[in-house]
């Protein structure tokens, strides 16, 4: 298995993986993949520290999946945009005889340009250990867009077949799986993937019509069977749905709870009461907890930091605080909070973030305290 780590030089980002095996550099795949120029591969050097062999990835101005997605769902044109990425990744791999299995798919290793929403795909040469495919789709789990069933069912649709089939549904059939996201019937409505019975994988958009109609007409009923004993990955989409309304249901009655005691417009009652003994009771300082903030030096406010996760950049449309300064990135960094405590995170920005005067290397976290300086580029910020 692989090492990674983030570092930074004074112009660029890198992620450093620190291959399983001695790298035997004059190898082909070890030769054009330090030529450059393959389009859509993340540019790779090998590099010596130390007598240790490591492979610089350029990663200067783009965003790993993981990260892009940790606080918002992932919609399906986004999966749509993915998928032809990589069926245009492939292609190039093959024009340079290189092998399309070394590319790895974990989300921490799918990086996208904030701006142009370009994709770039990690290629480590040799590699022979998992590719990371079914993590990617276990975390697509985690984070679509559950509004949209057809998405839903047409990601565990492509996990029940990745786990099926293993890396022969990767090489074509998830292509054609992933068709139905575009196609719609006369009512305008999207239809999911077909699954087709065992054998008849890979075979056209008829036969896949064809095995429909049978499911209809209910001459399928073995498959409609299968249909209705969905498991594994299903269970994760339940799982979410259930989270999702145990979550509200908890939100209800904390509501409840927070209400209680507070006056409620109701029908008077002026029948006299019997008063008792009066009981003492010990006043306790009620703890609150303190909402930090974040302010400029010369003290005016910038942000309240009232959710989780507050990003920082200059996209309107990702950041919570938006800072309109040429050194911000577009996604710059980002506080966490962590129970009680806040934590600052480098997203792998152009210009640095800094605590105290002290750099962060890319997606390094560190914890925050009162009055610490924050900065992101140029631009000066104070936790308090």
């Amino acid at each position: 298995m692989f090492r990674t780590e983030y570092v930074r030089n004074i112009n660029s980002n890198y992620e450093r993986i620190l291959p399983d095996k001695e790298p035997e550099e004059n190898r082909y795949q070890y030769c054009i993949l330090s030529r450059g120029g393959i389009k859509g591969l993340l540019a790779c050097s090998l590099r010596y520290i130390n007598g240790q062999a490591y492979l610089y990835y350029d990663i200067s101005s783009k965003q790993n999946v993981a990260q892009m997605f940790s606080g918002r769902c992932i919609t399906r044109e986004w999966v749509k945009d993915f998928f032809w990425s990589m069926r245009q990744i492939r292609q190039e791999l093959g024009r340079f005889l290189l092998d399309d299995r070394n590319v790895l798919w974990y989300p921490d290793q799918i990086f996208q340009d904030p701006e142009s929403n370009v994709f770039s795909f990690v290629y480590l040469p040799y590699y022979d250990g998992e590719n990371g495919f079914s993590k990617l789709l276990e975390f697509w789990v985690e984070h679509i867009d559950y509004s949209d069933e057809l998405l839903a069912d047409c990601v565990y649709h492509m996990y029940e077949q990745l786990d099926r089939n293993g890396e022969v549904y990767l090489q074509t059939q998830i292509f054609e799986d992933a068709k139905a996201l575009d196609r719609q019937n006369s009512s305008g409505e999207t239809k999911p993937p077909v699954e087709l019975p065992a054998g008849k994988q890979g075979e056209s958009d008829e036969s896949a019509e064809a095995v429909l109609s049978a499911e209809n007409t209910g001459t399928l009923p073995a498959q409609e069977e299968k249909r209705e004993e969905k498991k594994g990955i299903l269970g994760l989409f339940e799982g979410k749905r259930k989270k999702t309304r145990e979550f509200r249901e908890n939100y209800r009655q904390e509501m409840h709870k927070a209400m209680e005691g507070y006056a409620v417009a109701e029908e008077g009652c002026y029948e006299p009461e019997e008063y008792g003994q009066t009981v003492y009771i010990e006043m306790k300082a009620e703890e609150t907890e303190q909402v930090r903030r974040l302010f400029t030096p010369e003290d005016r406010l910038i942000a309240s930091i009232q959710k989780p996760i507050l990003s920082i950049g200059k996209k309107k449309e990702e950041a919570d605080v938006v800072l309109e300064d040429s050194s911000v990135s577009r996604i710059h960094a980002r506080i966490t909070k962590e129970g009680p405590e806040y934590y600052l995170e480098d997203l792998n920005s152009t210009n640095g973030t800094w605590k105290n005067g002290l750099r962060l290397q890319p997606y390094e976290k560190r914890k925050l305290e009162e009055g610490d300086e924050i900065r992101c580029g140029r631009v000066q910020l104070i936790f308090r």
